[in-house]
């Protein structure tokens, strides 16, 4: 058996009729070193490093009969993936994790929709939700956190700088039958939106920090995870209810998960209690993802 075929192997108890997303090649947590291949509800996105398919790999992917996307993992041109086999779908479709329905595009662009490292973190904001709480989900792409708490009861408040993804989310919450009119998306920066939050004196029993490494307000302003998180993770404090909680996640691969913790008990208040939760399963390959849970 192929090492490509003796990943899919280990995977194959992942795979049920709830969750038809999950990472079947993670690179050399298989013994294969740049190569990633997940699956959206039987279609498969190969990603690789190098710009070409090595060969084997090409001539293995051909033989699975899927259809079948190929992205390149470059820093400097970040493209949507390319149809490599098997038939071609130019519309968006849906793909389900533990039971919740998201719309999924090879069309989008570099990103697809959803994180699928962020699995078990969004299943646990949903066991741990209670009816009628307020979340706050901030860098929210295509909103999925949200809908997987509003799920659970809460009035979810979804904050994005991009449009176009503030209504993939609408839709994500209308592929659960979930009335995005019952809830709030807001468009713009995540720290004037949250300064302003704090001066209005709105709060939230928990709220979700994901944001990307590095970025630049419209001031010209730039963040940096491994320098600035903790002043954005004391911003967001100030807005959560007695009681409340943070999730503080980064993908920052230089970032060590001790100087993460570092710096967010740097910037929040002594009495906080830090958990830390691992990557799912299916993620064999550097344990990249930090997720830190803090309640207050």
């Amino acid at each position: 058996m192929s090492l490509f075929s003796q990943a899919l192997a280990k995977r194959k108890h992942l795979l049920t009729h709830d969750t038809n997303a999950v990472r079947l090649i993670d690179a050399a947590g298989d013994g294969l070193p740049g190569v990633y291949l997940e699956t959206f509800a039987d279609r498969w996105l190969v990603s690789t490093t190098g710009a070409n398919l090595p060969a084997e790999l090409a001539s293995w992917l051909r033989d699975q009969d899927r259809e079948i996307y190929h992205k390149c993992l470059s820093q400097q041109q970040k493209e949507s993936p390319r149809h490599f086999y098997g038939a071609e779908r130019k519309e968006p479709f849906l793909a389900r994790e533990n039971g919740v329905c998201f719309e999924v595009s090879f069309q989008s662009g570099y990103s697809q929709g959803i994180f699928l490292d962020q699995r078990d973190n969004r299943q646990r904001v949903r066991s741990r939700v209670q009816r009628g709480d307020t979340i706050l989900n901030t860098f929210a792409y295509t909103g999925v956190f949200s809908v997987f708490a509003a799920l659970a009861g809460a009035q979810t408040t979804t904050l994005d700088l991009s449009q176009p993804y503030l209504d993939w989310a609408k839709r994500n919450f209308c592929h659960n039958q979930l009335d995005p009119g019952g809830h709030y998306f807001c468009k713009g920066d995540t720290f004037h939106w949250l300064r302003r939050f704090e001066k209005q004196r709105r709060t939230f029993h928990g709220i979700i920090l994901d944001p990307p490494t590095f970025s630049r307000d419209e001031k010209g302003k730039v963040f940096r995870v491994e320098n600035d998180y903790g002043e954005l993770a004391a911003l967001a404090s100030r807005c959560l209810a007695p009681g409340g909680w943070l999730l503080c996640s980064t993908n920052c691969h230089k970032l060590h998960p001790r100087d993460f913790e570092r710096q967010l008990r740097q910037n929040l208040p002594a009495h906080c209690q830090f958990s830390h939760t691992a990557m799912p399963a299916d993620f064999t390959d550097a344990p990249y993802l930090k997720s830190v849970w803090v309640e207050f």
